[in-house]
């Protein structure tokens, strides 16, 4: 998503001519070009696919749109197994028309793991619930925390049900330490991923991912937090940024390559 202007193939090449080792996909871009052909071409590059992006919205009430979301996930599910990835990130979802209930609606997500983490196990696909920052929980995600993503978490198998650590959702909280040290403990940081936090926020804050180094985390002091923790696993740059997308995208990969070494490694 971070160069989502470069067509598949085109990221895949950027990766091998910069030396990346992996990519994090996207389920749109991945269907558009065939789940078969994108595992076949990243194959071909040898680039390991970090992760799946993304399953999740578990929390309508009316029963048909509930089916509708399982059946959705456990493609996505299948998705991933194919692209040889073990790890689908969740957006949970918001809360519905007309509600105000948030703990109804995390109850609803603890339903929907309970179907989906087996049959994601089946698959050898592990479910990471990402917690996203508290402005995104009327409508896109009712889990704001990592205690709130590991409550739910812990009620599953490690092996099918963990969490995303995600900076730019998580930063400013400072019980997210101690909540990474407990997630290290039962091995469920099932993914890391890395963005800045600018300001002015822009008119769409979906959209206003900063560049690493721009603003106002650091990231090392968060590798350190999953490095302790355990976490051992690929780490992914995610940025949506509007102003990095109407650049060219092999600059942009180029940039971030080298940000990550600067404020990363």
């Amino acid at each position: 998503m971070t160069v989502r202007q470069l067509t598949l193939p085109e990221l895949a090449e950027a990766c091998l001519e910069l030396g990346v080792p992996g990519v994090g996909l996207w389920r749109e871009p991945v269907r558009a070009h065939g789940v078969e052909a994108t595992a076949k071409l990243v194959r071909g590059a040898g680039l390991a696919v970090t992760s799946l992006c993304r399953g999740g919205f578990f929390t309508a009430i009316d029963p048909a749109a509930r089916a509708r979301a399982l059946d959705d996930n456990r493609r996505a599910v299948e998705e991933a197994a194919a692209l040889g990835t073990d790890t689908l990130l969740l957006v949970s979802g918001g809360l519905p028309a007309g509600s105000r209930d948030l703990r109804g609606a995390r109850e609803r997500i603890a339903d929907a793991l309970a179907e989906l983490g087996p049959f994601a196990g089946q698959h050898g696909v592990r479910l990471a619930l990402e917690a996203l920052h508290p402005m995104y929980a009327a409508d896109r995600c009712v889990l704001s925390t990592l205690a709130q993503a590991l409550d739910l978490a812990e009620r599953f198998p490690a092996d099918q049900v963990g969490i995303a650590v995600d900076t730019y959702h998580v930063w400013w909280d400072d019980g997210a330490p101690g909540q990474i040290a407990r997630a290290g403990a039962t091995g469920r940081i099932h993914a890391f991923q890395l963005a800045d936090w600018t300001t002015p926020l822009p008119a769409g804050v979906l959209d206003g991912r900063g560049q690493l180094g721009d603003g106002a985390v650091d990231m090392r002091e968060w590798r350190g937090y999953v490095e302790a923790a355990g976490y051992t696993g690929p780490i992914e740059v995610e940025l949506f940024n509007e102003a990095l997308w109407a650049r060219d995208g092999r600059e942009v990969l180029r940039e971030t390559a080298a940000r990550f070494a600067e404020h990363v490694s």
